[in-house]
């Protein structure tokens, strides 16, 4: 039997590709609008960001100009505080200790 296709996404952050649905999309809308569309259904051309707070801060301190070219408009101080308060929510960049700590804990 035949394995189901997954759609693979790239971070445009840190351009690891992962599960199209593992990421966030966040589309310009035929009216030039940028927003962020958790559903990734909306119509307009998309960008992708991981789900962690790292990836969205590397964006926003590039002046969202990662953004611009992917999605082909100017990014204004406007959207980047949209971006900056939907990355609150977002989970926290693990630490080294944190990443380390299963491979190396004690029995």
């Amino acid at each position: 039997m035949r394995r189901r296709h997954i759609p693979q996404r790239t971070c445009i952050a840190c351009r690891k590709v992962q599960n199209k649905r593992d990421l966030i999309r966040i589309v310009r809308t035929p009216e030039g609008e940028v927003v962020i569309d958790p559903t990734g259904k909306r119509s307009g051309r998309g960008a992708y960001l991981c789900p962690s707070q790292e990836c969205w801060q590397n964006v926003i301190a590039s002046g969202g100009r990662r953004l611009a070219q992917a999605l082909k408009v100017p990014i204004d101080a406007e959207t980047l505080a949209m971006l900056e308060a939907y990355a609150k929510d977002l989970p926290p960049p693990a630490s080294q200790d944190e990443q380390g700590a299963g491979a190396n804990a004690p029995a």
